[in-house]
């Protein structure tokens, strides 16, 4: 009989989260979350349960509150040590108390402790967070609400925490979910897309700036729950200005006006017009067991795609990793035809059986490499990293990746549910790059194609932010310095705004910097006068932003003690979580003890009875307690007694447990491939015409009048041959055939081929053949089609 993976009690029933509801506010590009999480003790003695979440890596968690019967309390923010020994302190008096804290080593897990729940009692817990949304590669602003933690996987012999996680099937997860979104925007709503089922999106307006939406009835909390909301307009820059909290001191950051400006830089069509060829393109990709199956397929159209659109005269390598590292070439080569093919025989060739997940070691192997022979001193490195899971030292990864930064700019791809925001997100901000999420039905050759367009832009450097406000008024800057702009992608400042001023009075921001050694600059004026019902959310990303700064800024040493009580003092003052504080609510209940021994459900227990996931090497190295989908606890760390469960730990990717890291080995697993996944992606993929017409490409950018081209463009070869003006060079009137193509019958993918096809016109330019034009209606009579030379760039 087939039983849920995760806390148990004594008759082996889940652990007793009921329901979770969750509210989504959506403001322009901010988002407030509100869950509620409610449990019911269906023992007959008194529980303590311990419940690990992930939140999205930059949410600033604002609120904490619990309800027993019809008494509630708000949690208060105190240093970390301090709440839990409180923690404790309640428990050993039979008090209800509830702890909520982040943890050690990631930002984006959060664990809730429930104490001394007693028999029979219900408890409700609300948790409130403010988060901003990313922009996707189709201008959409994404929002997930995270279900399921990816393998924090911990190699064997290394010290501190290793943390692994599993999932259930929907039909097992206990709980309900309830979500419901609110949006509102200056701008009108177009349309908000989800992975999940949704219900018809309803406006409140005539301007359709304002609407609701909500998951459909009966869904299972079995995946991360993304939303995709599309605004017209997209790329205004805008400033919000919100006023102080009036019982805040003067002065002080919640008690002062705060600004939070939103830029989207706009680069002079000069220089977008020409593409770097220079530099050094590392593509490092995971082959850990959970990117098996659909996963590495598309990673490897992923790679053949970003190969044929690498420009001549770079050089580039590719390692893949899991429990080892493995590289194409010793170091990396110059690209060419040859090293392209040589290339492209190992990518056909990989597949996900490196076992666990250890990113750090050949991140550190890239890193020592040394300079490429015979090339411009500022040469630009570009890695781009592609991972489905999580490791246990993200922010030594983090670290890595920032005192490297001179050198590598980093391009990070989450890739399926689960993925670590905090990973992916920290790894580009630090590396001076730009993270993307894959999840669902997302191709990833679309988003990568764009990081690959930010690559391929010159490097922005010197930058500066300089400020024009009224005399009166001081500005003091919350945010660290910009370190990269691309073009039409936004940057967000949060600055302190000290002093008096008239409500019509303006201010305006001005960042400066230099593109491939031209002065630029984008400006955005703004009013002073502060928006109406914004509930402090302006304040509380700004303070999250300037607690994170800190806390980086010390390397994570705490070496300055100052600096330590800074951050506490924040945290505290804003009710912002960090690492150093927790959220922290007792129940006085007149000092009553409870009776009877209190059930101890706690970290440091694991009880996956009934399972039958083999144990393997690296998890009997496991110091820490496994992170499972919320609500679902952990495994006996001394038996590891996995006995019963039909779960397939890899192969549903949904980011399971990493396999033997020496042979990969996943043994006794017993659950079929996740259909959902599996059709989300499906098998034509890997046939699609674009990437067979994409295969054939040379490296220079031509095609060859080869016997495979017609195949790819749905022409026999005599059609070919018969369509071909007589004096046409047969290289030339495959390129332009293969152009023509593209341009048009495949125009609703042209964001994955566009580079190459830029490229295979530059060649074609620097031919400087006859018979372009003739080629070009010959192609467009045999294809059906109608596109201009001026459309090839040509």
């Amino acid at each position: 009989m087939v039983r849920a993976c995760g806390l148990l009690t004594a008759q082996k029933e889940p652990v007793p989260l009921k329901s979770i509801e969750v509210e989504l506010e959506v403001r322009d590009h901010v988002a407030t979350v509100v869950s509620t999480l409610n449990y019911e003790n269906k023992e007959d003695k008194p529980l303590e349960a311990v419940f690990v979440f992930p939140l999205p890596g930059d949410a600033a968690v604002c609120h904490f509150s619990a309800r027993i019967g019809q008494t509630q309390i708000v949690a208060e923010v105190k240093e970390k040590q301090k709440a839990r020994e409180e923690y404790d302190d309640a428990l050993s008096c039979g008090q209800q108390a509830f702890l909520l804290e982040e943890s050690d080593q990631s930002p984006d897990i959060f664990s809730l402790s429930v104490g001394s729940l007693p028999p029979g009692e219900s408890a409700s817990i609300r948790l409130e967070y403010v988060t901003e949304l990313a922009v996707q590669a189709d201008d959409g602003l994404r929002f997930c609400l995270p279900a399921v933690l990816n393998p924090r996987y911990q190699p064997q012999g290394s010290e501190g925490a290793g943390v692994q996680v599993t999932s259930v099937p929907a039909s097992l997860v206990p709980y309900s979910l309830s979500f419901s979104a609110r949006v509102s925007s200056p701008r009108p709503i177009s349309k908000v897309e989800s992975n999940c089922s949704l219900d018809p999106l309803q406006y409140l307006n005539t301007d359709q700036t304002q609407a609701t939406v909500k998951l459909a009835a009966g869904h299972k909390f079995d995946r991360d729950v993304e939303l995709l909301i599309y605004y017209k307009d997209a790329h205004q820059p805008t400033a919000v200005v919100e006023g102080g909290q009036a019982s805040a001191e003067p002065g002080s950051l919640m008690g002062d006006p705060v600004v939070m400006v939103s830029l989207y830089p706009e680069f002079p069509q000069s220089v977008m017009s020409s593409v770097a060829s220079c530099g050094e393109f590392v593509l490092l990709m995971d082959r850990s067991g959970s990117m098996s199956n659909t996963r590495i397929s598309s990673a490897r159209d992923t790679l053949l795609l970003l190969l044929k659109s690498l420009p001549m005269g770079c050089y580039f390598n590719i390692y893949s990793f899991g429990s080892r590292y493995e590289h194409i070439f010793p170091n990396s080569v110059e690209y060419s035809q040859q090293t392209m093919e040589e290339a492209l025989k190992t990518v056909e060739q990989m597949e996900a059986n490196l076992g666990g997940t250890e990113i750090l070691e050949p991140l550190k192997h890239i890193y020592s490499q040394p300079c490429i022979p015979n090339q411009p001193r500022q040469v630009t490195h570009q890695l781009f990293v592609f991972t489905d899971g999580e490791v246990w030292d993200t922010k030594e990864v983090i670290d890595l990746v920032k005192n490297n930064s001179n050198s590598h700019r980093c391009f990070s791809f989450g890739i399926g549910e689960g993925a670590s925001s905090a990973l992916i997100n920290g790894m580009a901000k630090e590396g001076g790059g730009h993270a993307q999420f894959i999840t669902g039905t997302d191709r990833m050759q679309a988003k990568v194609m764009q990081s690959l367009r930010f690559a391929l832009q010159p490097t922005v450097v010197d930058i500066s932010v300089t400020w024009d406000l009224p005399k009166e008024v001081s500005v003091t800057v919350l945010s660290p310095p910009i370190t990269a702009l691309f073009q039409g992608q936004r940057s967000l400042i949060y600055a302190q705004l000290t002093g008096q001023c008239s409500e019509a009075a303006e201010g305006c921001v001005t960042v400066k910097y230099s593109l491939a050694g031209h002065p630029s600059e984008n400006q955005l004026h703004f009013s002073l006068r502060p928006a109406e019902d914004t509930g402090l959310t302006v304040h509380k990303l700004g303070a999250r932003t300037l607690i994170r700064s800190l806390e980086e800024g010390e390397d994570r040493g705490w070496q300055d003690t100052k600096v330590k009580e800074k951050v506490v003092q924040l945290s505290v003052q804003s009710g912002i979580s960090s690492s150093l504080t927790a959220f922290i609510a007792v129940f006085n209940n007149n000092g009553e003890a409870i009776q009877g021994p209190l059930l101890h459900k706690n970290i440091s227990k694991h009880n996956y009875v009934d399972c039958t996931l083999s144990p393997y090497q690296d998890y009997e190295d496991l110091q820490e307690p496994s992170l499972l989908t919320m609500g679902y606890m952990y495994a006996d760390q001394e038996s590891y007694d996995y006995v019963g469960c039909t779960l397939d730990p890899y192969q549903n990717c949904e980011g399971y447990m990493d396999a033997d890291q020496e042979s990969g080995d996943y043994m006794d697993c017993t659950l079929p491939l996740d259909q959902d996944y599996e059709a989300s992606v499906s098998e034509q993929q890997t046939r699609d015409p674009v990437l067979q017409l994409v295969s054939l490409q040379e490296a220079t950018g031509k095609w060859l009048l080869d016997p495979a081209l017609p195949t790819a463009l749905g022409k026999t070869n005599e059609e070919v041959e018969k369509s071909k003006p007589v004096l046409a060079n047969k290289e030339i009137w495959a390129t332009i055939l293969a152009l023509i193509w593209l341009h048009g019958l495949k125009m609703d993918s042209k964001n994955e081929w566009d580079l190459l096809a830029m490229k295979a016109a530059s060649w074609l330019r620097a031919q400087n053949a006859p018979w372009v034009t003739e080629c070009v209606e010959a192609a467009n009579l045999l294809l059906g089609c109608s596109v201009t030379k001026e459309a090839l760039g040509l």
